[in-house]
């Protein structure tokens, strides 16, 4: 036989050591030190896709759009805070700080939140005048760092959110490379310029819930018992998690999904800790019924929230309100594809760049470079922002009203169903076309 023509297999690629793996491994070898990026999960897990509203027909009747009301309108803080907040929309902004981000970016979220009659966050490294400044309902951070934290700025401040975790690296702190601390954030954090920075994981002074409940209450003396306080969790044991914050004091649980934003932290903490946000809402939300606090302390969600669909979603399986990160970034300008050239020369892709630690984003968003920061105009960013965030509340109206709901809120889990057994399970709603939900029910 002649050897020469023997047809040769096609060649087959690992679905284990796929491209993407393999390089990883090359880079490691190269280099001895582990990969850091920004932004959230990017593993397929199961999500909001997955899911999908019974839009009513004869056993339920839908809403007229243009003659029946919808509302949309959310009160955070219900609980002990006596000035709760009043929202236009169940939409809100994401803590993200000002190192992360630049001043523009920082001001840009105030404007579009403000635009649109909902509240914004600070993140780590405090309070710019710039921010407070163009947010109506500002929420300050309070972080495990205590960068920029004084109690001027929290009295300045609608609400306070105590941050425990975040869904992108529950258990892990924060980190700002060297590049970007520039001499304002240097001088705002009373770090050396120029340095890196890596937050703590946890808070210094507290170990367990108990010293958590002790926190809230100073927060509350602080601040005369005005402000909401909330409590973010990174999603990972959801139920006692949620628990626990409401048995501390919490008028707020914020839960954070895999799919959430950071600045920067490893790639491995990124796609290996915590659970999907799918998989967070349900235990949370059971938590709060047993608990007989469901809609008296409210829960925001968060982690890979796009549209409007998700929003509806979030809400029918128990929350009140969500929250997005990298969505509203997109919304301001980042990844553009009219900057492909410029991600091109920084090895990347628009669509794809993530190494917002390096402080080089052509889109003047996630920067510290003076000249780079100015290409963001905050007033017509924030402009994009307001647009996008009535988009999604539109969208989610029109899904409530098609399920026969004159509020958001009004949404249930019997409106959805499922495409795919791991997200019946973890929705807990039914397997579309049967009764079944995974570890509930039978067939």
């Amino acid at each position: 036989m002649d050897i020469a023509n023997i047809p040769h297999t096609t060649p087959r690629k690992s679905s284990t050591f796929d491209d993407y793996t393999l390089s990883e491994i090359r880079r490691a070898a190269a280099t001895g030190i582990y990969d850091i990026r920004g932004g959230g999960a990017k593993r397929r897990v199961p999500h909001f896709d997955d899911l999908v509203f019974l839009g009513a027909s004869v056993s339920r009747y839908p809403l007229e759009g243009y003659r029946e009301k919808c509302a949309t309108d959310v009160w955070l803080g219900t609980r002990f805070a006596k000035k709760p907040i009043h929202l236009k929309i169940p939409v809100t902004i994401a803590g993200m700080s000002f190192g992360s981000l630049s001043a523009q970016a920082k001001e840009a979220l105030g404007r579009g939140a403000t635009l649109a009659g909902t509240s914004t966050t600070t993140g780590d490294g405090g309070m710019t005048p710039e921010e407070r400044g163009q947010s109506q309902t500002l929420v300050y951070q309070y972080l495990p760092s205590r960068y920029g934290m004084n109690p001027v700025d929290l009295r300045k401040a609608d609400a306070i959110e105590v941050v425990i975790g975040q869904g992108a690296k529950p258990g892990g702190g924060g980190m700002l490379l060297g590049q970007k601390i520039s001499d304002r954030v240097a001088e705002m954090r009373t770090l050396p310029k120029g340095i890196d920075q890596r937050s703590a994981c946890r808070h210094p002074d507290w170990t367990g819930p108990d010293d958590l409940e002790i926190k809230i209450e100073e927060l509350r003396e602080i601040t005369d018992w005005e402000k909401p306080i909330y409590v973010k969790v990174g999603a990972t044991r959801p139920y006692y998690d949620t628990a626990l914050a409401v048995k501390s004091g919490a008028d707020v649980v914020v839960l954070d999904g895999m799919q959430g934003g950071t600045a920067a932290t490893q790639e491995v903490f990124i796609e290996h800790v915590g659970i999907p946000t799918l998989a967070a809402i349900r235990p949370a939300v059971q938590a709060l019924q047993d608990l007989g606090m469901h809609r008296k302390v409210q829960l925001i969600v968060s982690g890979g929230i796009r549209n409007g669909a998700d929003v509806a979603k979030a809400l029918a399986l128990g929350a009140d309100a969500v929250s997005i990160g990298p969505a509203a970034l997109v919304a301001l300008g980042d990844n553009d594809p009219a900057l492909e050239a410029e991600y091109q020369q920084l090895g990347t892709t628009a669509g794809a760049y993530d190494d917002w630690h390096e402080g080089r984003d052509p889109a003047g968003i996630t920067t510290q470079d003076a000249a780079l920061a100015a290409r963001l105009d905050p007033v017509a960013a924030g402009r994009r922002l307001a647009n996008y965030l009535a988009v999604m509340t539109l969208e989610a109206q029109t899904i409530a009203r098609a399920c026969g709901k004159s509020h958001v809120h009004n949404l249930e889990p019997e409106d959805l169903v499922a495409l795919s057994i791991e997200a019946a399970a973890m929705a807990q709603v039914p397997l579309a076309g049967t009764g079944w939900i995974p570890g509930k029910t039978g067939f």
